[in-house]
């Protein structure tokens, strides 16, 4: 229910956006309010056994999307919620109610946070990856808001790539650790992990690894975290401070208690994590950019966190969920805090802003607060974390957990360093920097950021209730106690450590020049935004060259390639497999020699040298199809074969008339005929083996043996094709006829480039047609009633009267035909396929007759609407029954015995097909419409010019 509320909250935005103004963002916080409160609400199950629910998704294939809410999901569910709720209203006062895409931005961002609190409380190992993938996406178009800077362009591109690669891998390790496992659930995964010995768990732990720490900007992958602060400020605090950059650390939080002990899992964690920490924040010393400064400490906080995270023990899994907590409150702060700083000076660079601390006296101390946190200093709720992570780290798994403690101290050293510069350069007076007017403190500006201080303050004494060490070992798996959240633990080690790294950042502070000239002299090698860069321009090039050697403008080259890369890869896999034993090729005689008619059409269509030939000839195979389903007592499909074939060859007609009518004469010489030879050789014997294999490899017994029964069982009808089409296999058939209407549309949009018109001409009352280039004048009154529209739209020896008389008198039984056809289709051979396309041959006869005029008087149609309403109906089938409590295209039969007018029946599985009945006509129409009349007309305007051009 939460989740929908976010997603129908983000599609509400954009709507009321335009009226409300900045004051929509009050609208988009109320689902993670909501959210918040709900898990607030749900405390005591979540620090118990926990709260789970389940919904089948496809129980044959033992698929279900698991939701689970326990300690580490809960304390991760109130930081995506209640941070995301206070940067919503945040959004109600930085932005102008003039921003460009506001709307947008405001449904974005809610859907964001959506698709994040679906994350932490997925169990569901695919529908985490669903809310990963989702968050890379929706981060993407956040980074991107000002769409119009290239920088923002190019940041939001990157982090997308880099991102979403990460995450394609980790889906594959997730299948391979449900193979390896048999269970797709994280929760079963870490109760019950696969034998970390097994390739299958080695490979796929890696790849999960993958997607975990580009999503955390893990070294070598933390390039594009700095990049994405081209976007506004409070998607920096949100996205990349509390929410997105946290999923990997999450995910690794969630599998270390069963996987750390896997070959390379703390190796690579602790190294990549102590690596992340100093570069990060050696960067952060280095910026001069406020957000660069925070982004710089981001990357080393993160981390940080993966250093702890990763060891897999009851205390560093207390240890990381509270670093969670702590840096998604202080980090965001600061992102917030720079965001007002901005709007007040106008800069966000550190050497032009001085004394603003004296003039913004709360937003300072909002500032010291949550720089104090991170810089780890009592009782601040940072100290805590930092002083629990020392611990879990001394008495961590070894060598690693030293190694780690080696690297937090160091790491820490400089985060109490740039902590210090944030905010010396924020608010410190500043000899030689001019003093600019600030507008006064707004309260419901600071609010948000002030709110999230004071919590870091608040919960230092109390972390415990925030993250309770028993409950959060115990959602783990856990055995043994861990170290309880304090303030004091008396005289340790830790503290010494803790001591010595505020000492060091402080005096690393003060030699901030000296330091400054060391890096200025120090110059990175290669890094990964490098690697990054080169490998985006070798894809380029690569694409270029491959473009340049491939895209040569010959058809048959594009052919030959296509063609040779099917036969290689399938004749691979067949080979490897073994080709089973085939079944006979021909039951009776009259199978053999419609083959044999078959394919001597099909040699003799290679030999014609005019292209009409070559389509007749095309199309003779498509009715020995025809005759080959009849005979195999398929009548439907043959019909519809026969019709397709027809509409196909009208189809190639409309097209072929604007082409010269012989076919191209090929000036190839030496092999090229030979080789073209063999490839259409090589091409058909490798479709004869697909056929053959594909028939004679099959062990089970089909399900469609039992179709005939639940034809009539389920679909209420005696044609076991037609009821298999709009009712058991009903979705198959939905796909289709969307791809129809896809097609249909893109056809059409390639011939009305201009402006498409729905709509087919048509001669009003007393209107002048024109002639293909010669108009005459109609009189009105003669001619409105006229039968044969052609004589006022078509030259003399275009027309043919036999023709137009016949196609006229034919034409309403014809669609007479085409209805009965469609009701008929349940029991009889028909149906909406092939009832509509005999409407469609009908329509085709008009046009042809008589051109474009007479086909706008046949249907004087919207084909978008038919289309559209088609759509309309089939899917409506589909979704009512689920709105009474059916599965999906449930189909209910009505039945009446009327006596001497015998018995009616009806099923709403027929609902379905006239939805694809009028699919089909539509689809006709609108080719009809685009490669007829539009061509025609086009040519006739051409026509005319050429004509009033004097000679």
């Amino acid at each position: 229910m939460l989740l929908t509320l976010f997603g129908l909250t983000a599609a509400v935005l954009p709507l009321i956006t335009p009226r409300l103004g900045t004051k929509a963002f009050l609208v988009g916080a109320v689902p993670p309010t909501a959210a918040f409160v709900a898990t607030l609400a749900q405390t005591a199950q979540a620090q118990g056994p926990g709260v789970r629910e389940r919904f089948g998704w496809l129980p044959q294939l033992g698929f279900a999307l698991d939701l689970r809410l326990d300690a580490l999901s809960w304390t991760l569910a109130l930081v995506v919620t209640g941070v995301g709720a206070l940067v919503l209203l945040y959004c109600v006062s930085y932005f102008r109610d003039d921003e460009p895409g506001l709307g947008r931005f405001a449904a974005t961002l809610t859907a964001f946070a959506g698709a994040m609190y679906g994350l932490v409380i997925a169990d569901d190992v695919y529908l985490l990856f669903t809310f990963w993938e989702l968050t890379s996406v929706l981060s993407y178009l956040l980074i991107g808001h000002y769409s119009d800077r290239r920088a923002s362009r190019g940041a939001a591109l990157q982090a997308l790539l880099v991102t979403t690669l990460g995450g394609l891998a980790m889906l594959v390790g997730l299948v391979l650790l449900q193979d390896a496992a048999g269970r797709t659930t994280l929760s079963g995964l870490v109760a019950a992990p696969p034998v970390l010995t097994d390739p299958r768990a080695i490979a796929g732990i890696a790849l999960v690894l993958a997607g975990a720490v580009t999503k955390s900007a893990i070294w070598p992958f933390h390039f594009w975290l700095p990049g994405a602060m081209a976007a506004p400020t409070p998607v920096s605090a949100y996205l990349h401070a509390a929410a997105m950059v946290k999923a990997g650390v999450y995910l690794v939080l969630r599998l270390a208690p069963a996987f750390a002990a896997a070959p390379g899992w703390r190796e690579t964690l602790v190294s990549l994590g102590v690596v992340t920490m100093l570069v990060g924040g050696v960067r952060a010393l280095r910026e001069h950019d406020l957000k660069l400064v925070l982004a710089g400490g981001t990357v080393a906080q993160l981390g940080f966190l993966m250093i702890v995270s990763s060891l897999g023990t009851a205390g560093s899994e207390v240890a990381g969920v509270a670093l969670l907590v702590a840096h998604a409150l202080f980090k965001s702060t600061l992102f917030l805090v720079t965001g007002i700083v901005d709007h007040a000076v106008g800069t966000r660079d550190l050497r032009r802003i001085s004394g603003l601390g004296r003039r913004l006296p709360v937003l300072a101390g909002t500032a010291v607060l949550a720089a104090a946190s991170m810089a780890g200093i009592p009782p601040l709720l940072g100290f805590v974390t930092k002083e629990a992570a020392l611990i879990a780290l001394g008495h961590g798994p070894q060598p690693w957990g030293a190694i780690g403690l080696a690297g937090v101290v160091v790491g820490s050293v400089l985060t109490v360093a740039y902590a210090l510069r944030f905010v010396w350069g924020a608010f410190a007076t500043k000899r030689g920097v001019v003093q600019t007017e600030v507008s006064p403190e707004r309260p419901a500006f600071l609010a948000p950021p002030a709110a999230l201080a004071l919590a870091s303050l608040v919960l230092g004494p109390l972390a415990g209730l925030v993250v309770e060490p028993a409950a959060v070992r115990a959602a783990a798996g856990l055995p043994g106690e861990a170290e309880h959240l304090a303030l004091w633990h008396g005289p340790t080690l830790e503290l010494l450590l803790s001591t010595i790294t505020v000492a060091g950042g402080v005096a690393l502070f003060l030699l901030r020049v000296p330091v400054a000239r060391l890096q200025q002299r120090v110059r990175l090698g290669f890094t990964g935004e490098d690697a990054y860069r080169r490998t985006l321009r070798t894809l380029d090039i690569t694409a270029t060259r491959a473009t340049a050697t491939i895209q040569t403008g010959s058809l048959p080259f594009y052919l030959a390639i296509i063609l040779t890369v099917f036969v290689g890869a399938t004749a691979a896999v067949l080979l490897s497999t073994g080709i089973l034993a085939a079944p006979p090729l021909f039951a009776t005689a009259a199978q053999s020699v419609t083959a044999v008619l078959m394919v001597v059409a099909a040699l003799a269509a290679t030999a014609a040298g005019k292209r009409f030939q070559a389509v007749v000839l095309t199309g003779v195979t498509g009715l020995g199809m025809a005759v080959l389903f009849g005979l195999q007592g398929a009548p439907d499909l043959a019909l519809t074969q026969v019709l397709v074939d027809l509409v196909t060859l009208i189809a190639f007609v409309l097209v072929l008339r604007r082409l010269p009518a012989r076919l191209g004469v090929a000036h190839d010489t030496g092999s090229r005929p030979a080789v073209r030879i063999l490839l259409g050789v090589a091409v058909a014997a490798v479709m004869v083996a697909v056929v053959l294999t594909t028939l004679a490899a099959r062990t089970a017994t089909p399900i469609s043996e039992a179709f005939e029964r639940l034809a009539v069982e389920i679909g209420h009808g005696d044609n076991v094709v037609n009821v298999t089409l709009v009712d058991i296999r009903g979705w198959d058939t939905f796909g289709e006829i969307t791809v129809l209407v896809a097609a249909a549309t893109g056809v059409a949009s390639l011939v009305f480039v201009g402006g498409r018109s729905d709509r087919l001409p048509s001669l009003g009352r007393g209107k002048r047609a024109g002639l293909l280039g010669r108009r005459r004048s109609v009189d009105p009154e003669v001619t409105s009633g006229t039968w044969l529209l052609a004589g006022r739209t078509l030259r003399p020896e275009y027309r043919s009267i036999l023709l137009e008389v016949a196609v006229r008198l034919t034409f309403h039984a014809t669609i007479v035909v085409s209805v009965y056809l469609l009701f008929a289709g349940h029991d009889l051979p028909g149906g909406g396929f092939a009832g509509g396309l005999v409407a469609g041959l009908a329509l085709t006869g008009r046009y042809l007759a008589a051109g474009r005029f007479e086909l706008g008087l046949a249907a004087p149609l919207n084909a978008g609407v038919l289309l559209g309403l088609g759509l309309v109906l089939a899917a409506g089938t589909a979704v009512v029954p689920l709105l009474l409590g059916s599965p999906a295209l449930t189909s209910h039969y009505v039945g009446a015995d009327l006596g001497w007018f015998g018995k009616v029946s009806f099923s709403t599985s027929s609902i379905f097909d006239i939805g694809v009945y009028l699919i089909v006509v539509g689809v006709v129409l609108d080719v009809l419409r685009s490669l007829g009349g539009e061509v025609d007309r086009a040519y006739e305007e051409a026509d005319e010019s050429r004509e009033a051009v004097p000679r």
